[in-house]
C-alpha cells in the first residue's frame, strides 16, 4: 500500500490536464524547474567557509 501504480498516475495527469488545460502546464513545469534550481543554487551557497575552500583545493 502507498505505491502509485500506472492507472492512479494516469488519472492524476488527467485531472492536471483538465485543471490547467495543455497551454498551462509547460509554464508550470517551467516555473517549477526554476525553483528547485534556485533552491540548490542556494544550497550550495549556504556551506560554510572551510568547506567552500578546501572543495576548491582538491579540484
Amino acid at each position: 500500500m502507498g505505491r502509485l501504480g500506472l492507472t492512479e498516475i494516469l488519472v492524476i495527469v488527467g485531472i492536471v490536464i483538465l485543471l490547467f488545460g495543455g497551454k498551462k502546464i509547460p509554464e508550470l513545469m517551467k516555473g517549477l524547474g526554476s525553483g528547485i534550481k534556485e533552491f540548490k543554487n542556494a544550497a550550495k551557497d549556504d556551506q560554510p567557509a572551510p568547506a567552500k575552500k578546501q572543495e576548491e583545493e582538491q579540484k
